[in-house]
């Protein structure tokens, strides 16, 4: 295991703050902040972080890369080039088996990144199945531990496949269900409605789903954020996070008759239907 830190920027510590920033249609690019330094997480839009930057009057001290999809890494390049007209040093990291642009701290799996800027260390857990290299970023802060995933957790889905394998994705979402239940979810898009409707026709009787699904309904028509989530809501309402559960498997069944009754059929025969919902 390496540790490996940032650009350090001595202050007094205060209290952490994430914050969305708004970005596309529906991607959030998280600013990690503390005491006036930043750390974003897949910036795919420069402006948007330049004018939350510029408006709030913070430094950039780090980005970290998730995985190397267009809309998380797009605005890479014209930060490094903002940070360098600040003369703000700056650190990227990313995947280490993936194009980052501008990468300076190519990570694997148990690798720790420090961000003595920010008071925060992240433990690096290779997630494959979205893309072959994608990473998370996990704190493991007993009082709130944070995670980051990317594209591969979504409140009540999951990434789609389009580099690996199902069975990568399974082995990829259930080293996320096993991390502490109290873990803050920040995943990279505001899909959780949609994959809640999807969600329902799994398992249209868990009543857990049922409720939050209403909450969910009511936090987007009054336009807010449905992000960050938990892993233990997700491991309540999440299909893909609940392939050993019999009804989950009884649905998959009625999908795909060719199946058996195990984690990996099922995960891989409700992933099949919610690519054609």
């Amino acid at each position: 295991m390496s540790m490996i830190n940032a650009v350090n920027s001595t202050s007094n510590a205060q209290s952490l703050n994430v914050r969305a920033l708004n970005a596309f249609s529906d991607n959030y690019i998280w600013a990690i902040e503390n005491n006036g330094q930043v750390a974003l997480v897949d910036p795919g839009d420069a402006d948007v972080c330049i004018h939350y930057l510029d408006k709030e009057q913070r430094q950039l001290n780090a980005i970290l890369i998730t995985h190397h999809h267009a809309d998380h890494i797009g605005g890479i390049q014209k930060l490094v080039e903002y940070c360098h007209k600040k003369q703000w040093p700056i650190t990227i990291f990313g995947p280490a088996h993936e194009n980052i642009p501008c990468c300076d701290i190519k990570l694997v799996e148990n690798d720790q990144v420090s961000l003595p800027a920010l008071g925060l260390t992240f433990q690096v857990i290779d997630i494959p199945g979205h893309t072959l290299g994608h990473i998370a970023y996990f704190s493991n802060d007993e009082n709130e531990p944070l995670l980051f995933c990317g594209d591969t957790l979504f409140s009540g889905g999951c990434g789609r496949i389009f580099e690996g394998t199902a069975k990568q994705m399974l082995t990829s979402l259930t080293k996320l269900a096993n991390l502490p239940e109290q873990t803050t979810v920040y995943c990279a898009h505001e899909y959780t409605q949609a994959n809640l409707h999807f969600a329902l026709t799994v398992e249209p009787n868990n009543q857990d789903l049922i409720h939050y699904s209403e909450k969910v309904r009511q936090l987007r028509e009054d336009k807010k954020a449905t992000i960050p989530t938990s892993i233990k809501i997700e491991k309540i309402i999440n299909p893909f996070l609940r392939s050993h559960v019999h009804a989950i498997q009884s649905s998959a069944m009625a999908f795909d008759k060719n199946i058996q009754a195990n984690n990996l059929d099922t995960f891989s025969a409700i992933r099949r239907r919610k690519d054609q919902f």
